[in-house]
């Protein structure tokens, strides 16, 4: 019989401080955005996966079905979270600096301008009802690039890869924007990392 074997998944660590976004995103913010909510995702999905393992090794099929949306949410947190930080740098260190390169020019051939590719993705994230995120994605069977919004904290898998993504969970706004949501999907193009984009476009 296959015994199913797994590695845990951790936080990862910032390669910034919690303050270094400011005034885009709060310091408080980002602690708690990355301390407390996607601590909480790391250890949920460990949890689940370990029961998964163990249901996967007695062969408990109605278990392994019955763990498989607890996977999709708290691992969708993980992957989502840990891209989310990547998306963002500093202003002193490239944060809101446009992209170049061949993202650039697939950006300008598909959506006219990188403002109208803003404007396009905020008319997205203020469309999620509830929580969930924004993302600009690869689509790997055309090599073109569109705007997607997945719910809750669905992941992007299968035909499209993840560029770009923005968090429109309250959490990730609410305590310094409150209900002014509109304010931070402004704000926060300050602090894109489009480098990471770029990378994530070549590779996908």
């Amino acid at each position: 019989s296959t015994t199913f074997v797994r590695t845990k998944v951790t936080l990862p660590d910032l390669k910034y401080d919690y303050a270094a976004l400011e005034p885009a995103i709060s310091g408080k913010i980002m602690e708690l955005h990355h301390s407390k909510h996607h601590q909480t995702y790391v250890n949920s999905y460990n949890d689940a996966a370990d029961k998964l393992s163990a249901a996967s090794n007695t062969g408990d099929v109605v278990a392994q079905i019955a763990l498989q949306p607890l996977i999709n949410f708290h691992g969708g947190g993980h992957i989502n979270h840990t891209l989310f930080w990547e998306n963002l740098a500093p202003k002193n260190s490239g944060g809101g600096a446009p992209p170049s390169g061949e993202l650039s020019k697939q950006i300008d051939s598909t959506f006219g301008s990188l403002e109208e590719v803003k404007k396009k993705f905020n008319t997205a994230l203020a469309g999620i009802q509830g929580s969930g995120w924004a993302w600009l994605v690869k689509d790997t069977q055309t090599g073109g690039i569109g705007i997607k919004t997945y719910a809750n904290q669905d992941p992007v898998v299968g035909q499209f890869k993840p560029l770009l993504g923005v968090d429109a969970w309250e959490h990730a706004y609410y305590l310094q924007y409150n209900n002014r949501k509109a304010e931070y999907f402004t704000a926060i193009w300050d602090v894109i990392n489009w480098k990471a984009a770029e990378e994530r476009f070549a590779k996908a």
